[in-house]
């Protein structure tokens, strides 16, 4: 199982991302809304109790001081995975506060609101364990080729007068 934790329901439009993602690989995972300043007390018993409720990967997302990430990866051994959200400065603040952890805390960081992102690395870490989880991500990356191959298609047919492919 996966968590999806975000500071508040206004987070919701960046973290269904990953949500989408992990329903997409039919993944179980729950949705929940804690702040590290504003409950902190409820973060460190989420992030203390993780593991024995079988949470494999948690993803966190927070903006503006983005403390969220850290403190839950600093009362837990089950990997963090941090979204900077762009409340702020352009989501600048919220990455800077999630990429640098102390060391002995680590929280894998993706881009400014990169849930969707977070959503896969948290199916790669998973599928560590799973070879049928990791074939299905496999056939989604190559998917992605696929796409691309399909868009050149498309550029082709694009018409220009000075246009050389």
């Amino acid at each position: 199982m996966v968590s999806i934790i975000m500071g508040s329901t206004s987070d919701l439009p960046v973290m269904e991302k990953a949500a989408k993602v992990l329903d997409d690989f039919g993944i179980d995972f729950e949705m929940l809304a804690f702040s590290a300043h504003r409950t902190p007390s409820e973060v460190e018993q989420f992030a203390r109790e993780a593991e024995s409720r079988g949470v494999q990967v948690i993803i966190a997302g927070a903006g503006m001081a983005a403390a969220l990430p850290g403190v839950i990866a600093a009362n837990t051994s089950v990997p963090v995975i941090g979204v900077p959200i762009s409340s702020t400065l352009m989501g600048m603040d919220a990455l800077l506060a999630i990429v640098q952890m102390p060391p002995g805390i680590p929280v894998a960081t993706v881009g400014i609101d990169g849930a969707q992102n977070a959503g896969l690395l948290a199916v790669q870490m998973i599928s560590t364990g799973s070879a049928e989880l990791r074939r299905r991500f496999s056939e989604y990356k190559l998917g992605l080729k696929d796409k691309i191959v399909k868009a050149n298609e498309k550029l082709s047919e694009v018409k220009y007068a000075h246009k050389v492919n």
